[in-house]
């Protein structure tokens, strides 16, 4: 079993939030004018050649040791955020975001019945709380309109929740940026196929961010170019250190810390747009923190993974 390193793994993944937290902020200037077939194809070719030019200059390792893993994981957690954003078409923001973040659930689980893993007292009320923050964020549209539908996104949280354990229990000898390149690069081919479809049944999207879904080809302008760009730079290193942190750590104290992506968001909404939280979204907030201060100071102190 890799050595458990749960504080280095806490601070790549606050750098991952901020890094996320940003770029996905100008999701909303791509959507204006392209879609997201487009956008996830078109990222993917940015990220790889950012990641080919990366790999001579930095001496970084892209062949896999276990090719099945590494392309099993891959198509794991690239299928989670397609039905993530697919199900953005038909469903509130919030009940598809309660619905993917319900992961941690999902890791435990997993991990102690797939696994075999003890789960203690701590963990599981880090959970707890930490989703009970994210539904205060989310407001109560989240837990509302709850139908067969709302399911799409828990079944997304399920899949995420499965490859961030695999990404230990499966790929623990993967670099990390071999694991990206097999992301981006199943996101690409779904990209791609979404076009594929459109091309051959294109259907009617309406203007602005509501035809994200169902936009296909878009001859691209200036600021589609750019922000994928940056997206694209920022994915790539972001998604690299969420992998690292879930290499160095247990998948049940990492996800806990993942909630912290909706802080970060908000901040840069905050920053960026003037986007101001409600009273009840800061309390959210608070408890996010708190949730992930609880498994952090926990490994401080010494306490087995058990915790």
């Amino acid at each position: 079993m890799p050595q458990d390193r749960t504080l280095a793994a806490a601070g790549l993944l606050c750098g991952y939030a901020m890094l996320i937290g940003f770029t996905d902020n100008y999701v909303r200037i791509i959507a204006q004018d392209h879609g997201l077939w487009q956008f996830h194809l078109t990222r993917t070719v940015m990220a790889l050649v950012l990641l080919g030019l990366a790999v001579p200059l930095l001496g970084l390792r892209l062949r896999p040791v276990n090719p099945r893993a590494v392309l099993a994981r891959s198509l794991i957690h690239g299928l989670a955020m397609v039905i993530y954003f697919g199900a953005l078409a038909f469903l509130p923001v919030a009940i598809v975001a309660a619905g993917l973040f319900t992961a941690p659930i999902f890791v435990l689980l997993i991990s102690r019945f797939a696994y075999g893993h003890a789960i203690g007292p701590v963990r599981i009320l880090a959970v707890a709380v930490g989703f009970v923050g994210v539904v205060l964020v989310l407001g109560p549209e989240a837990m509302s309109g709850a139908s067969a539908a709302a399911m799409l996104p828990v079944l997304a949280g399920a899949l995420y929740a499965l490859g961030n354990v695999a990404t230990r229990e499966w790929c623990p000898e993967e670099s990390a940026e071999t694991l990206v390149a097999g992301f981006f690069g199943v996101l690409g081919v779904f990209g791609a196929l979404g076009m594929i479809v459109l091309t051959l049944v294109p259907l009617i999207a309406p203007p602005g961010p509501d035809g994200f879904l169902m936009r296909g080809w878009v001859w691209p302008t200036g600021p589609f170019l750019l922000w994928t760009f940056v997206q694209a730079a920022g994915s790539l290193i972001g998604v690299g250190l969420m992998i690292r942190a879930y290499q160095i750590t247990d998948a049940g104290r990492a996800s806990v810390i993942e909630y912290v992506i909706l802080p970060a968001s908000a901040f840069w909404s905050w920053l960026l747009w003037g986007e101001v939280l409600t009273p009840m979204a800061v309390g959210g907030m608070v408890l996010i923190v708190a949730a992930g201060s609880m498994i952090a100071l926990r490994a401080r102190a010494g306490e087995p993974v058990a915790l």
